[in-house]
């Protein structure tokens, strides 16, 4: 079982991390990690390394310039912050599909530091709500 303190800034790190986010400031997304990294699944890619998670965010911005984060739960395990979110975003093609999608992130930690965010999506109901 881990620590309280370390729980704590576990959830701070991963608190600061949706903000930044939400903010669409991905360099401090980036910043919150020791080690960016995402895994996503419902893609199956991997971003590996700042410069690799930057050209992701940059990707993710050209295709929904809208974009948002809610957190629905988080949990603690003895190596990760486990959260349950919606993304809610617009799409830039077609202008302005709207889609609201709900999603797990695991975001895993080495002690306090952030080294890997793998979330876990179904594509397919996103692209149904933004294709009509």
């Amino acid at each position: 079982m881990i620590d309280q303190s370390v729980r704590e800034a576990r959830e701070r790190v991963v608190r600061e991390h949706l903000d930044a986010e939400n903010k669409l400031d991905f360099d401090a997304a980036i910043a919150t990690f020791q080690h960016p990294r995402y895994e996503l699944i419902g893609t199956d890619t991997v971003h590996d390394g700042p410069e690799a998670v930057a050209a992701y965010y940059s990707q993710l911005l050209e295709a929904f310039p809208v974009q948002g984060y809610e957190i629905i739960s988080l949990r603690h395990t003895d190596d990760a912050v486990v959260l349950e979110f919606w993304m809610t975003g617009a799409s830039k093609e077609p202008p302005g599909r709207e889609f609201k999608a709900q999603m797990m992130a695991f975001f895993l930690f080495e002690g306090t530091g952030l080294v890997c965010e793998r979330v876990y999506f179904d594509s397919g109901s996103i692209l149904r709500q933004i294709s009509g």
